[in-house]
């Protein structure tokens, strides 16, 4: 279901159900009923770090978690970009960033 909402069509095409004709509807029931259940399972979620929010919300829950650092070496490259930029006084109004692997 994840990736049919991620490329925007029904959970039975993207199974392999024929595009249909003129007339023919894109959205089936069993599709909606999908659709909605996904909403449904995701809206119990955090937000920020995809736990339950039944559980992480519990007071005895406070010292349950545990987390873990990872550093994107990519983004890192990014980062440092933008802190170049800025450095510079370039304003980071809609500056994209583009990330590359250099040549070896």
């Amino acid at each position: 279901m994840e990736a049919a909402r991620a490329w925007g069509i029904p959970r039975s095409i993207l199974l392999g159900r024929p595009q249909p004709g003129p007339g023919e509807p894109l959205w089936l029931p069993e599709d909606r009923w999908w659709a909605m259940a996904l909403m449904e399972a995701e809206s119990g979620l955090c937000g920020d770090c995809g736990h339950p929010l039944a559980e992480t919300t519990q007071a005895t829950a406070e010292y349950a978690y545990d987390a873990s650092i990872t550093k994107c070496h990519a983004c890192l490259a990014g980062a440092r970009r933008v802190a170049a930029h800025q450095e510079k006084n370039g304003k980071t109004e809609g500056l994209k960033v583009s990330v590359f692997r250099r040549e070896q």
